[in-house]
């Protein structure tokens, strides 16, 4: 079996690159405006909180009278590009390490974004190749296959060969299961509580990644799972 991996909210709580970002504004708002980072980072984690992502930087400009387009733009540019700080769980480490190689990661997002996470988690040489889809065109993001379709490739295996592990239903899964691929989805992240409309969902379903590594969860054989019809071709 060819193990093939979502990023954000899969391998780790993606909540740490956003809180990360939100620290490099702060400290930008705090060298460019004078305003106090700390202040500036508690209002930008409430927002999220309360508010959800879309008008994060909008918002927390407009309460200081400093919103204009040119510096949401300067808050955007700072939150994507800037080098962020964060740790893989070492039991997640553990099983990437223990897993039968090669391992493929498939993540979606700006392309400079995806790479500084990779580079900040240090996982890149745990995967025989990291595929950030934005690097193919915003169409090839999933639910395309493409990326999908060039390990098939690379590997010369058939789609039953292969399990991708993600953790969202809306586009992780959907066209991966009418090829007949093995999918599954972890329950982490922000998409945890998210019912999934119908042939959306994985294959199976496992609490937490390291479930990955239990033989209940893990049937030596994907082939002998039944299939839900609504998954079949």
């Amino acid at each position: 079996m060819i193990y093939i991996f979502d990023l954000d909210d899969t391998l780790y709580d993606e909540r740490q690159y956003v809180e990360s970002g939100f620290r490099a504004v702060a400290a930008y708002a705090a060298k460019q405006w004078g305003l106090d980072a700390t202040n500036c980072y508690e209002q930008l984690v409430g927002l999220l909180d309360t508010q959800g992502r879309g008008r994060i930087f909008d918002d927390f400009l407009a309460g200081h009278s400093l919103s204009s387009k040119s510096n949401i733009q300067a808050c955007v540019h700072t939150y994507r590009l800037h080098k962020p700080k964060l740790t893989l769980p070492t039991e997640h480490l553990q099983l990437l390490q223990l897993l039968p190689k090669p391992l493929y990661l498939v993540t979606d997002g700006h392309k400079i974004v995806q790479q500084n996470k990779v580079d900040a988690l240090g996982i890149a040489a745990l995967f025989k190749r990291v595929f950030i889809t934005h690097r193919f065109g915003i169409k090839h993001a999933k639910p395309s296959t493409h990326c999908f379709e060039l390990i098939k490739k690379a590997e010369k295996c058939d789609w039953q060969d292969m399990v991708y592990i993600g953790d969202n239903p809306a586009k992780d899964f959907v066209n991966l299961n009418k090829l007949g691929m093995n999918t599954i989805r972890v329950l982490t992240g922000v998409h945890r509580q998210v019912i999934a409309q119908k042939g959306f969902d994985a294959l199976r379903t496992i609490r937490t990644l390291i479930e990955l590594g239990s033989s209940e969860k893990m049937p030596a054989n994907f082939a002998d799972v039944r299939r839900p019809k609504d998954c079949q071709n």
